[in-house]
């Protein structure tokens, strides 16, 4: 297994003030509570809230407005009368926390819009809270902003509208009842273009402005292509304001672990990097829907951690956040190194850094990424190619050749390239008959494939159903402290590998690989294709889903370099998957049966996949075939 991560970060010509798009969400409120002794000697207390909110907000409704203790009670929601079930996850979607007690919706949009109801039931004893949501898009959204800034303006789909098909449509009023398009939709990568759709085609349909001046004060409305509602935005150009030294007192080291001896720095980091996993497979499927994916959780972590080592300010506590690692985690950084350690017998991981020679990285920078992430920064080379032969010839190296090209060519503005490579090779515990045979493979459309299969008559794995996730579930164990998962959805449909996806919670997953792990082995007939893949996705949306659009922008890597700021260029990923009679590399596999003689394990149609290490209790790939 091969996986590639790459970072390019150039040089910020001039000073651009970050902005963070503010939202606002106009409520008018109102409570009654109405006490009632039923005949049942039932108590009931109840009571109404009236909201107003702005589409693209994140709204949190508590079930109960005092504290007392239900721990024990059952308690529901309801919106529009139906149950909400509390393992719906879905983005846009009500979802059910901390056990009932609260009730999230992010982002707001019209499809949220209605009545809710939350019934807490504790022996005699109901509670009843109920909500009526207005969404109304003529609220909208005032950002304030000085001249020269960069602005996003939020606009978002309701859930009801998925898979986007055509990007929606924004204007800005010149007069009363006049108004113009807006050109958002514009492929050029020139850097200075003023208009940005952040992610074509996606849920969430914000822009940014760049570089506002006065003339761009005034109402921006965002529509569907039928005309339909979805946001307005009211923005306020002010006076600019005065950027001084961003890096002052900005530019020392990364602080010391005083604690690396504690036992709780390495829990935290695992389940940093769970939830981080499951988050990153929730964006990638939103970026592709039906096709084949893969990537490396374990790779992207351990680029944008060691990005984060010079990160400062805002972009600190940004990347934080995406990390999902707590603020002022001081260990993040000694227990990546200590996870790469202990990973070192079954996944190679390594990382280097390119940089501009005219451009000064601080000591301690350099200092801490040999320490913890042993890269000692690479002087960039005169031209392109040189570069860029450079590069790829560092990746197949640490890839052992099985990615041999990562670049086409380096830009001449470019200050700093990150790369991160991790490498797995396991081997089937039992081996596979060498004869050959084909198999056929059902694709979502319906569609049949002949396929070459790597079969057994009695293999040794283990089987289950797992009621949450909603699919069937076989573990296949490998050398290195490794497994394999396959997660089968009921059907080849994508209206079922869609609900098992939207099922997959970092909290759902360890479930699930906690129970395999004591689910005992059985002998049945299995069969696996034979796949060769190459995936590159999208990391340059990734990052912009992540949260990190300021990176594009403008970041305060103050540790890096202290003079001044630096905009990353590019963002690369790229993997390479196989699978043979010796075992997996890049960790996809699928199991198929042929026959009925003994039980068996059927996946000869679309399926997840999950290659886990058990000794750091991490996914190190994770992916989905669709297409093999």
């Amino acid at each position: 297994m091969k996986w590639m991560d790459a970072l390019l970060i150039k040089k910020k010509p001039g000073t651009i003030t970050n902005l963070k798009t503010w939202k606002f969400m106009s409520c008018e409120m109102r409570q009654q509570a109405t006490l009632c002794l039923l005949l049942q000697l039932i108590f009931e207390l109840t009571s109404c809230t009236y909201l107003r909110v702005t589409p693209g907000s994140t709204l949190e409704l508590p079930c109960l407005s005092f504290q007392t203790d239900f721990s024990g009670a059952d308690i529901t929601w309801k919106f529009n009368g139906r149950e909400i079930s509390p393992d719906d996850q879905s983005p846009g979607s009500a979802t059910v926390q901390k056990n009932g007690l609260y009730l999230s919706i992010s982002p707001v949009s019209a499809f949220n819009e209605g009545g809710y109801e939350c019934l807490v039931k504790d022996n005699n004893v109901e509670v009843i809270r109920t909500y009526n949501i207005t969404v109304d898009a003529s609220i909208g959204y005032t950002i304030k902003a000085p001249k020269g800034s960069h602005v996003h303006l939020p606009c978002h789909f309701p859930p009801s509208s998925l898979p986007v098909r055509a990007n929606a449509v924004w204007y800005k009023e010149i007069s009363a009842g006049m108004r113009i398009k807006l050109n958002s939709e514009d492929d050029s990568t020139d850097e200075n273009k003023k208009l940005d759709l952040l992610y074509p085609l996606d849920q969430d349909q914000t822009i940014i402005l760049r570089n506002i001046v006065m003339e761009d004060a005034g109402i921006y409305q965002c529509e569907t292509t039928e005309g339909g509602k979805l946001s307005t935005v009211y923005i306020i150009v002010g006076a600019p304001t005065l950027s001084p030294n961003t890096c002052e007192g900005l530019s020392t080291a990364w602080e010391p672990c005083q604690d690396e001896n504690s036992r709780t720095g390495e829990p935290i980091l695992q389940e940093s990097i769970a939830e981080f996993s499951i988050k990153l497979y929730s964006y990638f499927r939103e970026i592709y829907p039906s096709n084949n994916m893969l990537f490396s959780p374990v790779s992207i972590n351990g680029l944008l951690s060691h990005l984060l080592l010079g990160a400062r300010a805002d972009t600190r506590k940004a990347m934080e956040r995406a990390l999902c690692v707590p603020h002022d985690f001081h260990c993040l950084h000694f227990q990546m190194k200590k996870l790469t350690e202990k990973l070192s017998g079954s996944l190679q991981m390594a990382s280097q850094i390119y940089y501009n020679p005219y451009m000064n990285l601080t000591q301690s920078f350099t200092n801490q990424s040999i320490q913890f992430y042993e890269a000692e920064p690479v002087k960039l080379l005169e031209t392109s190619d040189e570069n860029a032969r450079m590069i790829n010839s560092w990746v197949a190296n640490k890839t052992k050749n099985k990615i041999t090209h990562l670049l086409d060519s380096v830009s001449p503005d470019a200050q700093l390239i990150l790369l991160n490579a991790v490498s797995f090779s396991g081997q089937w515990k039992i081996k596979f008959n060498p004869k050959p045979k084909k198999g056929l493979f059902a694709k979502l459309n319906g569609d049949l494939v002949t396929v070459p299969l790597l079969h057994h008559q009695k293999y040794s794995v283990a089987v289950a159903y797992d009621g949450v996730l909603k699919a069937q579930v076989a573990r296949f164990p490998l050398t290195g402290d490794s497994s394999l998962y396959i997660l089968l959805p009921h059907s080849n449909g994508l209206t079922d590998l869609q609900l098992v996806e939207e099922k997959m919670t970092d909290t759902a997953v360890r479930q699930m690989i906690e129970q395999m792990k004591g689910t005992p082995l059985q002998h049945m007939e299995v069969a696996l294709p034979k796949i060769k893949l190459d995936a590159q996705p999208d990391m340059n949306v990734l990052i912009k889903k992540l949260g990190l659009s300021s990176l594009y922008e403008g970041a305060s890597l103050c540790g890096l370099h202290s003079e001044g700021q630096l905009v990353l260029d590019s963002a690369q990923h790229k993997a390479f998957l196989a699978l043979t009679e010796q075992g997996v590399e890049a960790g996809a596999v699928t199991s198929v049966s042929f026959s009925r003689s003994y039980p068996n394990f059927s996946a000869l149609r679309p399926f997840i996949m999950l290659l886990w290490s058990d000794q750091v209790n991490l996914p190190l790939f994770m992916g989905r075939v669709t297409d093999p």
